[in-house]
């Protein structure tokens, strides 16, 4: 890695680490880049051994590149900091709508993590991708009866989000509807635990005016109802109060609500000894971002719920957590290359490039904020001052206001980092554009885990009626 010290002039070099301590040490949630990131001779970016702009090269652009080493370093972060500060059981779960995909899932149940998912395709997704059904937690506020069921007979665990989830459970129970293993529904209760914390307001799940969870004012009926159903297990119960969090108070609020939930489920004679804090940790997009760390976070939800148990005189339970954003988040750069270039005398310089708001929707849904590198220049002094905009036919299509850059020219590559949750996952063919590929990097070693759409795709699923009469040409795509 090259050093920013060994530059006068700020270049794109300040955004790579200073340290120099082994991977294991540095917290992946606290870099702008994967832990991985350094600067070759060429002065261009590395990512994973692999050159950022040689995989512009040879698999084009969007890119998703993804760095193993720095995915698997959060997970073993979260492992080990439950180990340590926690005196009992404990699971952590990888909340797989950050980005579901076969490859990511599967490096996540390697590290022993569990897999949390909100649909019918995030479910086969963990299932082909090898995780054990009973590490498999199925959350969502208005799941369908197919999904409920395909996730009861696979032996999933479901977190039940309301009364129709427990109404289709126990009438599915009634049917004779059970997993492979012949045993009852396993459930845990979501609740809303009432803390607020400062994030944006799309991102916010744990106040009362949620659409997540049950009132906790409900709870003695629905404890009362799950207690008179014999195919129903209550394993816990669950709260999560957000998203992008970096303060740690509302996590140590969080604690003691949750301890009391599950003393109350007890009191009605329910197997609950589960407890599930949910995830929320934030990332650092920007230099002005400062998130704790995992190992911060974890001590403090471990030593809040240890005091919590000790108050109400209760065995510790098993403590389940679910990162996202914090596991995968900082793992990815997506790399782009520049087209055209509008410069409006005294007012912006717009820089264009091959992709935009259908692989990166988060500033024009959140008004998101990310970084940029010119991957191919990376010592080069921030001279310029534009907007990148995307290529879509929407005037709100701009990924970064005011980005600091070198001078670029058509054909540049350009790379904005802390991409990997909620990109991919996210993505659409807005445009009829086609979604991009993603590789997996490591120690100079690239596979393609997602392939890049094809035009034939985007028409895969369309169908033309026969009278519209269209003709079939021939045409080059």
């Amino acid at each position: 890695m090259v050093s920013t010290q060994s530059f006068g002039v700020e270049s794109g070099l300040k955004y790579l680490s200073e340290s120099q301590q082994a991977l294991q040490h540095r917290s992946p949630n606290q870099e702008l880049l994967p832990l991985t990131a350094s600067v070759n001779s060429s002065d261009r970016l590395e990512i994973g051994g692999c050159e950022v702009t040689a995989l512009v090269e040879q698999f084009g652009s969007p890119l998703y590149i993804l760095d193993e080493e720095t995915l698997r370093a959060a997970c073993t972060q979260y492992r080990d900091a439950f180990g340590r500060y926690y005196p009992g059981e404990s699971q952590v779960i990888y909340a797989s709508k950050a980005w579901s995909c076969l490859a990511v899932c599967a490096i996540a149940a390697s590290e022993g993590l569990g897999i949390d998912v909100v649909s019918a395709g995030e479910i086969h997704t963990a299932l082909q991708a090898g995780v054990s059904p009973d590490k498999i937690y199925f959350h969502g506020n208005n799941k369908s009866r197919e999904e409920l069921q395909l996730a009861v007979e696979n032996g999933c665990i479901t977190v039940a989000d309301n009364w129709r989830d427990l109404e289709t459970l126990a009438e599915l129970g009634q049917l004779g509807v059970s997993s492979l293993t012949g045993g009852p529904t396993r459930i845990m209760v979501r609740f809303t635990p009432g803390i607020e914390c400062h994030t944006h307001e799309y991102i916010q799940t744990g106040q009362i005016d949620s659409k997540f969870g049950f009132d906790p004012n409900s709870l003695d009926r629905v404890f009362t109802f799950i207690s008179q159903q014999p195919s129903l297990f209550c394993v816990g119960v669950h709260a999560h109060i957000g998203s992008q969090i970096f303060e740690l108070q509302p996590h140590d609020d969080l604690a003691e609500v949750i301890v009391q939930a599950l003393t109350k489920a007890q009191s009605y004679g329910l197997p609950a000894t589960e407890i599930n804090i949910g995830g929320g940790l934030g990332i650092r997009y920007t230099e002005a971002d400062d998130p704790p760390s995992i190992e911060d976070w974890a001590r403090t939800i471990c030593s809040a719920v240890v005091a919590a148990c000790e108050r109400q005189q209760l065995p510790l339970p098993k403590l389940l957590c679910e990162p996202g954003r914090s596991l995968v988040g900082t793992a990815c750069v997506t790399a782009y290359t520049v087209g055209s270039q509008k410069v409006i005398p005294g007012m912006r310089t717009y820089l264009a490039v091959d992709g935009g708001m259908s692989d990166n929707p988060r500033p024009i849904t959140y008004q998101s904020v990310y970084r940029v590198l010119a991957a191919g220049k990376m010592s080069a002094p921030l001279t310029e001052t534009v907007t990148i905009a995307g290529k879509h036919c929407e005037s709100g299509d701009v990924l970064i206001k005011d980005a600091k850059l070198p001078e670029c020219r058509a054909g540049d590559v350009l790379a904005v980092t802390a991409t990997g949750a909620y990109n991919y996952s996210m993505a659409s063919n807005y445009n009829r554009v086609p979604r991009p590929a993603a590789v997996l990097v490591r120690n100079g070693e690239v596979n393609t885990i997602i392939q890049r759409e094809t035009y034939q795709d985007l028409l895969r699923l369309d169908r033309l009626p026969e009278r519209l009469g269209a003709q079939k040409l021939k045409v080059k795509s």
